[in-house]
């Protein structure tokens, strides 16, 4: 298969990062003003404001981190709270089936791994397209058919 991109490919929601990374950064500049303006303030409670914000913003951030990273020894997904490589011979299919909020892989030993580096949320599109190719390089390179 020519058409398949050079490796290493990662695949992420954008938009979805897009808007919880924009979100983020507003809440904290929003929250942390509000707390440097409100005169009734201790010092204390604008630092409990602040820390709250940076919480905030911590959370946004951590559901903005998966990704699906495909290279030649295999693919790593990183999920919300974990990461896990796969070596390509352990992807059996690759699947995005309507109504589903992300890809799965199903795996040589039996389960079934969520990708939700590829989810179909904002960007339908782009999360089928994302999915074809994945599938398609999972698919040449268990089989070792490169080219």
């Amino acid at each position: 298969m020519s058409d398949l991109p050079a490796l290493p490919v990662t695949f992420r929601p954008g938009r979805t990062r897009a808007v919880l990374l924009t979100a983020a950064a507003a809440i904290f500049v929003v929250i942390t003003t509000i707390a440097l303006l409100l005169e009734r303030l201790n010092p204390g409670e604008r630092i409990s404001f602040v820390f709250v914000a940076a919480l905030l913003c911590g959370v946004l951030l951590v559901l903005s981190r998966p990704k699906v990273v495909a290279d030649e020894s295999g693919v790593t997904v990183v999920n919300i709270a974990s990461r896990r490589h796969l070596e390509w011979a352990e992807i059996l299919q690759v699947n995005l089936r309507p109504g589903d909020p992300w890809v799965f892989l199903n795996l040589s030993d039996g389960t079934s791994l969520p990708a939700l580096g590829i989810q179909p949320g904002i960007a339908k599109q782009r999360a089928i397209a994302d999915a074809r190719t994945l599938r398609a390089l999972a698919e040449a390179r268990s089989t070792g058919d490169l080219l």
